[in-house]
């Protein structure tokens, strides 16, 4: 089209959107595990990509002392039923490994790349064995 002399011009703007959130805390045993509450806005068959990691031993980089040294990933629906989980990210599915550029510096840490539709979701941290310590649970939007 010439520009010197436009008749429209339609200017679409970009929505601003979450890309990340993360949080760090101590995850303790039985009732104290690290939680991470987050929505999936929308409707229809179409869901959101989201990854979601769990870290640990990773954070000793960054003076952490008392890391979890192998924390473990659930990922539970607003009614409170297991959509997936994670030990080590390696050991997903091949449907749920995350993209190569947010995969954990560590093999004990964990994340899982899913498909959610709209809803409520919580990310529970706990770790292996009953051990405790410092971890980061994150959530990153794919979209």
């Amino acid at each position: 089209s010439d520009f010197n002399a436009p008749q429209f011009v339609a200017v679409e703007l970009a929505a601003h959107q979450l890309l990340n959130v993360s949080t760090r805390g101590f995850v303790g045993t039985g009732e104290h595990v690290l939680i991470a509450g987050f929505i999936v806005g929308g409707n229809g068959p179409i869901g959101a990509k989201v990854a979601i990691r769990a870290l640990g031993p990773s954070l000793t980089a960054f003076g952490i002392t008392d890391a979890l040294q192998d924390p473990t990933l659930e990922v539970h629906d607003a009614s409170g039923a297991l959509i997936a989980s994670n030990d080590n990210y390696q050991d997903a599915s091949a449907a749920q490994l995350i993209e190569s550029s947010l995969t954990p510096s560590d093999t004990h840490e964990s994340a899982l790349e899913l498909n959610l539709h709209g809803g409520a979701f919580t990310a529970v941290v706990r770790g292996v064995g009953n051990t405790t310590g410092t971890a980061v649970v994150e959530v990153y939007s794919l979209q």
